[in-house]
């Protein structure tokens, strides 16, 4: 990848026993761990860092923004902290990142407060190694085996839950967590904690200057821009943005109000027009996986060429962390439609709640489990019982099922290989991780964590945001855009909304997908596009870690020994 952390529990020579030290643009070493940074950003207010001195070492990679003290010279300032605070001086460190400090014979690895950048580790070589790109780290193990429940978990649900990889003997920092030479352990910087404040405005006022604080970046700017209510806010506020850029058609309703929104605002705008390279899945795009989430999140992949700035902005996790997107409303049934109301539910089934949440679907997962078991509703056995497991881990930072629900979605987020890829070509900046925004998610209740207050909130920030309306959306009621969806599907002569993205399915068939990526693997063809997505997703990145190949046949048929689920626990 073109931007990576990289390192070991021990001194340079070991470092050079994985790694070339060209590889990387600054290596700082010691006795008890070596570190290798490689970034465009490096040295760049607000961006990576390195600093060594008498007192040890510290890199910060990815984006971060300490105190006004520490403003020019954050790793130093990061290393200072922390030999007057130890762990803790991390709280005051804002941004998305993963930090390396080394300090009077110690040395630590720690991750942002939600896990935006994942840390990947395996000791299978002798030593603990480390990074930021799983490939890399698995590339040291000398003879990798596939994790069944893993392979089981990606294929119904498009992620690996909790702290698993598709390999054994591959782990990930835990969320919020922090890696030693000998542990792998969790803070506590992310735990709900509610309390009373002005809900609408506190959001308001922190989400422009988390957005402010970003918006020092240098070179050309631009914004994936989509017709929703997230990416407008950040285009109304930020004042310098030069391109905005929307995947789709040019005719469809998204990208036409999408191109209003930039023209409303005075700044370019680009349709990435959709073809094969919209779903295509090519090396770069399975690489920022991780082998740990699907790449179909991944909608701007193969347009690099066309999109010509040096900063990229997105609104990834706005949904999760300030609308309440995981949360469990209540629904009401109107003619075959289910539609959510605006009240929570009291006591929410958490597993049935959170299948929606990520990429099952129960009749998809049918045609998977009928290829290898009998009982067509093995798989939904099986996703159930592991979501129950890893949702298990929530009542350590949370006591309520609501607020557990959106632990859950956020400390497994399917979507983050979307920002993997940009950060890994752009100067990208993760707004929805700014430590302002994370607190008023742990401080305001559920029932304020939604789109009514969001909406309230933007209309603060800017009055005329809603002159051009999402066209799914023409009431700022879900009831009532509910109604007239579900009327448009249902009245003669009256088209329906048109989904926010391009319909995968067609686009998979239209280009022949099936002859290009499984030519000698006829039973794959019957599957759904999505799960033959992952499949490839997981056969593609096996093959960047290793020199096994891996028979995408024998992928389908792997969690074949999960079922039924009776022991499915056993194997974490």
């Amino acid at each position: 990848m073109n931007k990576e952390i990289f390192g070991v529990f021990g001194d340079r020579e070991t470092f050079t026993r994985f790694r070339s030290e060209r590889e990387f643009d600054d290596v700082v070493e010691s006795d008890i761990a070596t570190v290798g940074i490689r970034d465009t950003g490096l040295g760049i207010p607000g961006r990576s860092a390195s600093y060594s001195s008498e007192e040890g070492n510290c890199v910060i990679w990815g984006e971060a923004y300490p105190n006004k003290r520490g403003w020019s010279e954050p790793a130093r300032w990061l290393l200072e902290r922390y030999a007057e605070d130890g762990v803790d001086a991390i709280r005051a460190l804002n941004g998305s990142y993963l930090a390396f400090i080394e300090h009077n014979g110690e040395a630590i690895v720690l991750t942002d407060p939600i896990r935006s950048w994942e840390c990947f580790y395996t000791d299978d070589p002798g030593v603990r190694v480390f990074g930021s790109d799983a490939a890399a780290v698995a590339r040291t193990v000398e003879d990798t085996s596939m994790r069944r429940r893993s392979v089981g978990e990606f294929l119904h649900m498009g992620v690996v839950l909790g702290n698993k990889t598709l390999f054994h003997e591959l782990q990930r920092t835990p969320f919020d967590g922090y890696l030693t030479a000998n542990e792998a352990g969790e803070l506590d910087r992310f735990v709900y904690d509610e309390q009373e404040m002005d809900y609408a405005g506190e959001l308001a006022d922190r989400m422009q200057r988390a957005i402010r604080r970003r918006s020092r970046q240098p070179g050309d700017k631009g914004l994936l821009l989509s017709a929703g209510y997230d990416s407008r806010t950040i285009l109304s506020q930020f004042g310098e943005l030069d391109h905005t850029y929307t995947v789709g058609m040019p005719d469809a309703q998204e990208v036409k109000v999408a191109r209003r929104l930039a023209n409303q605002y005075g700044v370019d705008h680009t349709t990435l027009v959709t073809n094969d390279r919209y779903i295509v899945p090519g090396e770069e795009k399975v690489r920022a996986t991780n082998g740990i989430k699907e790449s179909i999140h991944v909608h701007h992949a193969g347009y690099n060429n066309d999109i010509e700035v040096d900063t990229m902005y997105h609104a990834l996790l706005f949904d999760t962390l300030l609308k309440g997107f995981a949360q469990k409303r209540v629904e009401v049934e109107l003619f075959g439609k289910t539609v959510p109301l605006g009240q929570l539910e009291q006591n929410p089934d958490a597993v049935t709640a959170s299948l929606d949440n990520f990429g099952f679907k129960p009749d998809k997962s049918r045609q998977i489990a009928e290829q290898y078991t009998g009982d067509s509703e093995a798989g939904e056995k099986f996703v159930r019982q592991a979501i129950a497991d890893e949702f298990d881990r929530c009542w350590d930072r949370t006591d309520t099922t609501q607020n557990a629900l959106s632990l859950f979605s956020i400390s497994n987020q399917p979507t983050i290989p979307s920002r993997t890829h940009l950060a890994d070509h752009y100067l990208e900046s993760f707004i929805a991780a700014d430590t302002e925004l994370l607190e008023w998610h742990l401080q305001t209740p559920p029932e304020y964590r939604t789109t009514k207050t969001f909406i309230r909130a933007i209309q603060q920030l800017d009055g005329d945001l809603f002159r051009h309306r999402p066209p799914d959306r023409p009431y700022t009621s879900d009831l009532l855009s509910g109604m007239e969806q579900f009327a448009r599907r249902k009245l003669p002569f009256v088209s329906e909304f048109e989904p926010a993205w391009p319909d995968r399915d067609t686009v998979y068939d239209q280009y022949n997908l099936d002859q290009r990526l499984f030519p000698e693997h006829e039973t794959v063809h019957e599957l759904p596009s999505r799960h033959k997505l992952r499949i490839n997703d997981m056969v593609g990145w096996v093959a960047q870690c290793s020199e096994k190949a891996v028979n995408p046949t024998d992928v389908l048929h792997m969690p074949a020994d999960e079922y039924p689920n009776d022991s499915i626990a056993s194997e974490q």
